[in-house]
């Protein structure tokens, strides 16, 4: 599945705001849009209601397609951010060493990325796609969502692709709005994550949605960083992302970055939270977020972020609309645990960069891992290409894995007697008929050599999820999906190597389901096989692996 030392790419083997219309204040790609979905013109209904199909009852992401994973990170820092230190190069250098095929350079947005950084990472980026033809490096930047967190924000190569960046960043981030204009900035909203910042991050989704249909770039994607980390994305943002722009904004990350924050201070690490999730409410949190005696959404299980990490949590909340929502897995990476590189000395908000990072010869005490040594986003995709692992990343072909736990996965989903001869895999979508069993069949190549951590990590278990997709949900800040839940767990056996195949079947379905998949170690796991939460200051993310892959949608017709 993931790359790896030798950079082979893995075979999917098959297994049994400025561009408007007059008449519509939205871009003209949703305007028009709508138009042709209002003429039998346009693709499917993207939230069905149980038992109810979509228009276009094409299977998406059929199985067997002849795609091939090309493992990635979207969500890099280089010295253009005012709390990282590293070259482009050494990012690249390092995710290649590390079996990755593609990266996002994401320096921080603000007043002094717009105005300095920005042109100066450009050649960067450029120098190091000519250093590394064999590893996409794409230029983005991490966007201070206004009104709420951060996110990824990236555009495959092109000759608008710094322009519009610059422009996407000078009108909507939220680091420029709530500077004051004494200060560099528009000054148009109280704080970045305050809630008058909201309109402002839809009319940034139109605007990179725009910019598409202008043909100004072939693709735009916006992914949303460490979700809960402090509270402030609410569900009711997610959902108006994901609505104003579903072919831009697609989804979030599962697992957020500095995965070794929590390596005890004993153990040469920082002792904080894992991720750096350890955070408690604030005045722009969301008040359904409160921790209980029970769970807390401001830290991290088994690694992953809350809204993913609980079954019937906020990302299936999500899914049971009918509507993809993709997470990934990244390192965030700024500062490299166990190394003895410090910062550079320049001033970063007069020059936006820190200048070359200088070599201490004392190991610092820093909460990241590099690109691909931790944590690995797979995308399935027709070739190795920028504007293909992009339409991966939207078709949802995706699974998240951290310490290389598997080497490959395989699914497929099918009528079994409804002359369904292929299926769907991951991230896709089928059409069964009312009654109709369907077969869902996993394949799992078990870990066969060592990762990043120094040891071949044993899978224990996979989960079968599923729960109903019922449409939208009238609480546009609902947060749970009673009726999911784990239907099956898969147990490896000991001593397992090579290829180990599970099948489970729905029968005689008759309503519109999702399902997904999860699997673990099995080192920390609660009664009922659900991850641990992880405590700050105290946690080796070494001992708790977990790969989580995106779901598939089984409409009825």
């Amino acid at each position: 599945m993931g790359a790896g030392h030798d950079h082979h790419h893995h075979e999917l083997e098959p297994v049994d705001g400025s561009w408007r219309d007059e008449a519509d204040d939205r871009p003209l790609s949703v305007a028009r849009r709508r138009f042709l979905t209002g003429m039998g013109v346009a693709a499917a209904a993207t939230a069905v209601g149980a038992g109810t199909a979509a228009a276009d009852q094409t299977p998406r992401n059929q199985w067997n397609s002849g795609d091939r994973w090309y493992a990635g990170d979207h969500h890099i820092h280089t010295k253009y951010s005012p709390d990282a230190q590293y070259e482009v190069a050494t990012q690249v250098a390092n995710a290649r060493r590390y079996g990755l095929d593609w990266v996002v350079i994401t320096d921080h947005g603000g007043v002094a990325h717009q105005k300095f950084s920005i042109d100066q990472v450009a050649p960067d980026i450029e120098a190091a796609r000519r250093q590394f033809r064999d590893t996409l490096v794409y230029q983005g930047l991490e966007w201070n969502i206004p009104g709420a967190e951060h996110a990824t924000v990236f555009l495959p190569p092109g000759r608008h692709t710094v322009d519009i960046l610059r422009a996407f960043e000078a009108a909507y981030d939220g680091g420029v709005l709530s500077t004051p204009v004494a200060q560099g900035g528009l000054g148009k909203i109280q704080r970045a994550t305050s809630a008058d910042g909201e309109p402002y991050a839809l009319a940034a989704l139109r605007y990179l949605d725009a910019q598409v249909f202008a043909g100004r770039a072939e693709i735009a994607l916006m992914l949303a960083n460490h979700p809960a980390r402090r509270g402030v994305d609410s569900p009711h943002e997610l959902r108006g992302w994901r609505d104003t722009a579903p072919d831009v904004a697609i989804g979030m990350e599962g697992a957020p970055g500095h995965q070794a924050s929590a390596i005890t201070e004993a153990n040469g690490g920082r002792g904080d939270g894992r991720g750096f999730y350890e955070a408690s409410p604030g005045v722009d949190s969301f008040p359904g977020y409160a921790p209980t005696a029970i769970e807390n959404p401001y830290r991290t299980y088994g690694g992953f972020d809350w809204m993913t990490a609980k079954v019937g949590g906020v990302w299936d909340s999500l899914l049971a609309e009918g509507r993809p929502w993709t997470i990934t897995a990244t390192s965030d990476s700024h500062q490299v645990f166990g190394d003895t590189f410090a910062p550079g000395t320049q001033d970063h908000a007069t020059t936006g960069s820190r200048g070359a990072p200088i070599d201490s010869g004392v190991v610092q005490q820093y909460g990241d891992y590099w690109p691909g040594q931790y944590s690995s986003t797979l995308v399935g995709a027709r070739s190795r290409s920028y504007v293909d692992i992009m339409r991966g990343l939207r078709a949802g072909k995706v699974v998240a894995v951290h310490g290389r736990l598997i080497d490959g996965l395989e699914l497929r989903v099918r009528a079994r007697s409804d002359g369904d001869t292929r299926g769907v895999s991951i991230g896709g979508r089928t059409f069964v008929r009312r009654g109709t069993d369907v077969e869902v069949t996993i394949e799992v190549t078990l870990a066969s050599r060592a990762n990043f951590g120094g040891f071949v990590p044993k899978l224990a278990k996979v989960d079968l999820i599923a729960g109903a997709v019922t449409g939208p949900s009238a609480d546009r800040d609902a947060m749970t999906a009673p009726g999911t839940a784990v239907v099956e767990t898969f147990a490896v056996p000991a001593g397992a190597r090579g290829k180990i195949r599970f099948t489970h079947v729905f029968p005689r379905v008759d309503r519109a389901f999702y399902l997904r998949l999860r699997g673990s170690d099995g080192k920390q796991l609660d009664a009922a096989g659900n991850p641990l939460m992880d405590v700050p200051g105290d946690d080796d993310p070494w001992s708790d692996l977990w790969f989580y892959a995106n779901p598939v949608f089984v409409d009825v017709i």
